[in-house]
């Protein structure tokens, strides 16, 4: 069974984290979900409900939970969506809430952190942090889902950005459209 951290941070996009949960709903996945005090409050203002997900609640604040340690045995981090303000803390290991100590664990025990930066456009400060944390190495998977599967829904749009991230994660599922098939 997986071990998948979920970080939740303040930007616009919280779509995508909801349909990602959704997603690993359906899966064995032992999922731990931690929110930013601003993604709570871009939760409510885009009214998307995280609560009732059968998942462990970490909070951003609490730097002595599990998943703060290197010890602490998971598979995955995703950010989903990944402030500029996350970013920052995470290319130059400012480590202040949970998000960014467990984000910072993934990287220095060399574990797969995808980050999924929603901000538009980028600045050159933005795009410097992205390389540098690409550089330690995590994937930087923009939420950019393809109009080419003629989406009906923005759930429908949000299921091609939460499949990318499942491929990455190595967790089958049957969300999303791939490419000619």
């Amino acid at each position: 069974m997986k071990r998948i951290v979920v970080g939740v941070t303040g930007a616009s996009g919280i779509l995508y984290a909801k349909r990602l949960l959704e997603a690993l709903k359906q899966t064995k996945a032992e999922v731990f979900l931690i929110i930013s005090d601003t993604g709570r409050t871009v939760a409510k203002l885009e009214e998307v409900d995280l609560s009732g997900y059968p998942v462990h609640y970490e909070e951003n604040f609490d730097l002595e939970a599990g998943i703060a340690s290197g010890s602490f045995q998971f598979d995955t981090m995703v950010i989903v969506p990944c402030s500029m303000k996350s970013l920052a803390q995470i290319a130059n290991g400012y480590s202040t809430t949970l998000i960014a100590r467990a984000a910072d664990v993934c990287l220095k025990e060399r574990r797969p952190l995808i980050l999924v930066p929603r901000e538009t456009p980028y600045s050159r400060v933005h795009l410097v942090n992205m390389l540098a944390a690409h550089d330690a190495g995590a994937l930087i998977l923009p939420a950019s889902p393809p109009l080419y599967t003629h989406p009906n829904t923005l759930d429908e749009l949000a299921d091609m950005i939460a499949a990318r991230i499942l491929d990455h994660v190595g967790i089958e599922h049957t969300i999303g459209t791939r490419w000619k098939e």
